[in-house]
C-alpha cells in the first residue's frame, strides 16, 4: 500500500445555528449531485424547476417490499398504483419488476392497455366507471373491483348484454380503529353491506367473485389496522366458501403504506414514525396465515402500495428567485416553484436542501413559491442558510402524486428526467408550453376583434 500523502490539520469554525426541537443541528449539507449527476449540471440542461426520478431507486425499494412480503407469504402480486405517478417511464419500470397496473379511472386504464399491461392484470378500482369502461374490462377479462350497488347492476345488465362472464370483486370498508373511517368506499363489513353484495353476485348468472379488496386509508403508521382488515377479509373469504363451496382466488390489502415523508403538525420525523416494509408484512400476512385456510386454498395476496414505492425516487430541483424580509422580520425565500408544481406541499414538511457550498449558519426562513396567490407556501418554517439569488435547492421524497396532482396554474409545469441505473439522464415528460395549453382552445370568430 502506498504511503498517504501528509495534509496539515486546519481549525475549521462552526456555527451551530439554531438546534431543533431534538438538539439536531439545523445546518444541512449540501446536496450537490443526483444518481452521479451534478444538480446544477441538471439545471442548465433541462431547466427549473426540474423533476428527476432515481430509477434505481424505484427498483431498489420494490425489491425490499417484494422480499419483505414473499418471505412472509408463498403467493404475493404487486400492481402498480398509477394514480401515484403515472409517468409512463415510471409504471414501465414497475412492470418490468413484476407489477400489474391498478387502476381508478377510464383514462387510467387506457394508459395501462397502451403501456402493455394483458388486460387480465389490470385490476380496475375506483367509484367512477362508465358502461363503457366496464364493456372494455370485461372484454379485457380485467377484474372489476365494485365500488356500490349501482355499479353492480351494470355489471349484471352489462355482462348479459355481451353474454361474457365477468371477473369482479368487491371492496370492503370496515373499522380499523383508524380515525377518520373510510366508508365512503365500497361495501361496509359490520353493517351487513358486503354480504348482501356477495348474495347478489352469486345469484347473478354472469358474474364471477375471485377476490375481495380494502383500502383502509392513506399514510397508515399503524399496521395493525391492516391485520385487523385482512382478518375481516379472511372471514369473507372463508364464510364464502362455506356458503358456497366457492374458492376466492385473491384478498387485495390496498395501499396507504407510509412513507418516510413527515407530514405536517407531526412532533417526531417521517423517517422516526414511518414503518417498514416488514412492519407492513408482518401484521398482514400473520393474519392471513393464521385465518384457517387450508394450505391449498392459500389466497394470492395483492397489494396496491403507491407512496411508499415512489416516494424516496423524486426529487424537485429548484432556483431562488429573491429573498425578502417579512413585516415581523423573519427572512423569506421566493422559490421558482410552487404549490402547483409541489402538491404534497400541502401535506408535508418536505426536507429541502441547498445543492451549493453554502454558510453552516441557518436562520428561520418562509419558504413561497412564485405564484400570485397566498396559498402558496412550501414551508411556512424551516431552518435553512442564506441562499442567493439564483442559488439552487433540492426538495427530496416527491415522487408520489406530484406528478399526477400538479396544476398548469399561473405557471407551465416543468420537464421530468429519470437517471438511468448507469447514470445517464432521460427526458421522459418535456415542460409545457403556451402552445401545448391553449391548443384545446376554440375562440368563436367574434371574440377575435377588438379595438384598444
Amino acid at each position: 500500500m502506498s504511503k498517504l500523502k501528509y495534509e496539515s490539520p486546519i481549525i475549521k469554525q462552526i456555527n451551530t445555528g439554531i438546534t431543533s426541537k431534538f438538539g439536531e443541528l439545523n445546518s444541512l449539507k449540501p446536496v450537490t449531485h443526483i444518481a452521479g449527476n451534478q444538480v446544477k449540471d441538471l439545471i442548465e440542461q433541462y431547466g427549473s424547476p426540474l423533476f428527476v426520478i432515481n430509477e434505481q431507486t424505484i427498483r431498489n425499494t420494490f425489491q425490499e417490499a417484494y422480499h419483505a412480503f414473499s418471505t412472509r407469504y408463498p403467493n404475493v402480486q404487486f400492481a402498480w398504483s398509477y394514480k401515484t405517478n403515472y409517468i409512463e417511464a415510471v409504471c414501465k419500470v414497475f412492470h418490468q419488476e413484476g407489477s400489474w397496473a391498478e387502476v381508478v379511472s377510464g383514462f387510467e386504464y387506457q394508459k395501462a392497455l397502451d403501456n402493455g399491461v394483458p388486460g387480465d392484470k389490470i385490476i380496475f378500482n375506483g367509484p367512477d366507471k362508465s358502461d363503457e369502461d366496464l364493456r372494455t374490462a370485461i372484454e379485457n377479462n380485467s377484474p372489476v373491483h365494485i365500488d356500490h350497488f349501482d355499479e353492480l347492476y351494470s355489471l349484471i345488465s352489462i355482462s348479459e348484454e355481451l353474454n361474457k362472464r365477468a371477473k369482479v370483486a368487491i371492496r370492503v370498508n370496515m373499522d380499523t380503529a383508524i380515525k377518520p373511517l373510510w366508508d365512503r368506499f365500497g361495501f361496509n363489513y359490520e353493517n351487513g353491506q358486503a354480504w348482501a353484495a356477495i348474495n347478489k353476485i352469486f345469484y347473478s348468472k354472469n358474474l364471477d367473485l375471485i377476490g375481495f379488496h380494502t383500502h383502509i386509508g392513506t399514510f397508515i403508521l399503524d399496521p395493525n389496522a391492516y391485520g385487523v382488515a385482512a382478518s375481516k377479509l379472511a372471514d369473507l373469504a372463508l364464510n364464502v366458501k362455506n356458503k358456497f363451496k366457492h374458492d376466492i382466488q385473491y384478498i387485495d390489502m390496498g395501499g396507504g403504506f407510509a412513507s418516510k415523508n413527515t407530514l405536517k403538525g407531526s412532533y417526531l420525523s417521517g423517517p422516526d414514525l414511518a414503518p417498514s416494509f416488514s412492519d407492513y408484512a408482518d401484521t398482514i400476512t400473520n393474519a392471513l396465515l393464521n385465518a384457517g385456510f387450508s394450505t391449498e386454498d392459500l389466497p394470492l395476496l395483492i397489494l396496491e402500495t403507491g407512496r411508499a414505492l415512489i416516494d424516496d425516487a423524486g426529487s424537485l430541483l429548484g432556483t431562488v428567485l429573491a429573498n425578502k424580509r417579512l413585516s415581523d422580520g423573519r427572512r423569506s425565500m421566493i422559490m421558482d416553484f410552487g404549490v402547483n408544481t409541489l402538491f404534497t406541499s400541502f401535506w408535508y414538511n418536505h426536507i429541502i436542501s441547498p445543492a451549493q457550498e453554502c454558510s453552516l449558519y441557518t436562520e428561520d426562513t418562509v419558504m413561497y413559491g412564485p405564484l400570485c396567490m397566498n396559498i402558496d407556501v412550501i414551508r411556512e418554517s424551516i431552518n435553512l442558510p442564506p441562499l442567493n439569488k439564483g442559488d439552487h435547492v433540492v426538495v427530496h421524497r416527491v415522487g408520489a402524486y406530484n406528478m399526477t396532482q400538479w396544476m398548469q396554474f399561473i405557471t407551465l409545469r416543468p420537464r421530468v428526467v429519470m437517471i438511468d441505473p448507469e447514470g445517464q439522464p432521460h427526458i421522459v415528460r418535456e415542460s409545457e408550453s403556451k402552445e401545448y395549453v391553449s391548443e384545446p382552445e376554440r375562440t368563436p370568430d367574434y371574440l377575435n376583434d377588438f379595438d384598444l
